[in-house]
């Protein structure tokens, strides 16, 4: 095996959280009083922490944006967190890596409480080694912080890991941790923009994650 263990981002690799988050940011940004945001903004908020995109993509103040994650995160309790899929795939593609003698983990920047719930609602949580996500309070967006917290938490190296991730955020979460990673296409994140931040792979499946991660698919 060329690794001992896959690090999983979660919104978007593992399932498609889109209409769950969606929804809970135009929830907000009503709550505001502001104009409904674009699909195509609404779509840019699957990925990157809360803070983070209200600023950057929803245009808010520091204050307002804090006054929009404590709305999103009303919507998102009272039900859109469950709103999701799971990709097809990705549980064949667990079952491969755990059959491999494999560690798992999980680096999202969802809130840890809402993360856990998310991966016991499919029977996926007892299925990873760890799972590295912030607190509620954590609005950070480095990726790498969350790597390298799985990997102390594991007894790995960066040379014993590879990150599977959709956008920008993961790939150079991946690099700046001094890890390899995979971008997958089926996500949100374009090819254009996960081969432009440095990912060491692309593939359109989670099938094809595991072609890499076996090193069927060099």
């Amino acid at each position: 095996m060329r690794y001992k263990a896959v690090l999983f981002d979660l919104d978007g690799t593992i399932n498609d959280s889109g209409p769950g988050v969606m929804n809970s940011v135009q929830y907000a940004i009503r709550k505001l009083g502001l104009p409904d945001l674009s699909p195509e903004t609404l779509r840019r908020f699957i990925g990157p922490s809360l803070m983070y995109s209200f600023q950057n993509y929803g245009g808010l103040s520091e204050e307002d944006a804090a006054k929009a994650v404590v709305f999103y995160r009303e919507c998102y309790s009272a039900g859109e967190l469950f709103n999701f899929t799971v990709y097809d795939g990705i549980k064949e593609l667990f079952d491969k890596i755990k059959a491999a003698g494999l560690k798992m983990a999980v680096a999202t920047t969802k809130p840890d409480h809402m993360a856990f719930k998310v991966l016991e609602h499919e029977g996926f949580l007892d299925l990873f080694d760890h799972v590295a996500a912030p607190s509620p309070d954590d609005s950070s967006n480095d990726k790498s912080v969350l790597i390298n917290r799985a990997l102390e938490a594991m007894s790995l190296t960066k040379d014993d890991v590879v990150m599977i991730g959709d956008t920008r955020f993961d790939i150079k979460g991946a690099v700046k941790a001094g890890c390899d990673s995979i971008g997958i296409t089926y996500g949100y994140g374009s090819r254009e923009e996960l081969l432009e931040n440095g990912a060491v792979y692309i593939t359109d499946t989670p099938e094809g994650a595991w072609k890499i991660i076996s090193g069927a698919e060099n």
